[in-house]
């Protein structure tokens, strides 16, 4: 059975303390590293188990960030702009599968992270202080990253080609 996409209603909403923010994000990490660790184990092409268990190596890094600035109590992320290609926006959704092509995948990925962008941007909206919201804006934009990151693999291994 595979983990579901991100929910922007089944969010945690009473955040105490930045701790309890870092828990949570740490913690939607986490599922992301299994949900991509999941696809590479039941993958049936060793092309696929490459592609998910690099995704899965992504979101570790992600998750050894977050856990970095909990232990470190330092949380000042780069506000860079982030460019949105919007190329998820176009695509229909794909259910994941042990037998989705790189294109499915890389789709699956934009909508993962596009979903995690509005959980934290919906988040910040509801940030009980201004070092909170700039905490979960914060988030955001490194999940902007990531969609960005895959809308440019779709947009060279897939737009061009077709």
């Amino acid at each position: 059975m595979f983990l579901f996409y991100l929910k922007l209603d089944s969010m945690k909403q009473d955040f105490e303390t930045i701790d309890d923010i870092l828990d949570f994000a740490i913690a939607s990490e986490q599922e992301a590293v299994d949900f991509y660790n999941e696809l590479a184990e039941s993958s049936t092409t060793e092309d696929m188990k490459k592609v998910f268990a690099q995704f899965a190596r992504e979101e570790i890094g992600h998750k050894a960030r977050l856990t970095k600035v909990k232990k470190e109590g330092a949380y000042q992320m780069t506000r860079d702009q982030v460019k949105d290609l919007k190329i998820s926006d176009y695509l229909v959704d794909v259910n994941p599968s042990a037998q989705m092509t790189y294109e499915e995948a890389l789709v699956v990925a934009m909508k993962r992270e596009k979903n995690a962008f509005k959980l934290y941007l919906n988040l910040a909206g509801k940030a009980p202080n201004k070092q909170m919201q700039e905490l979960f804006q914060a988030l955001a934009q490194e999940e902007s990253k990531h969609k960005l990151r895959f809308e440019l693999e779709y947009d060279e291994h897939v737009l061009r080609e077709n």
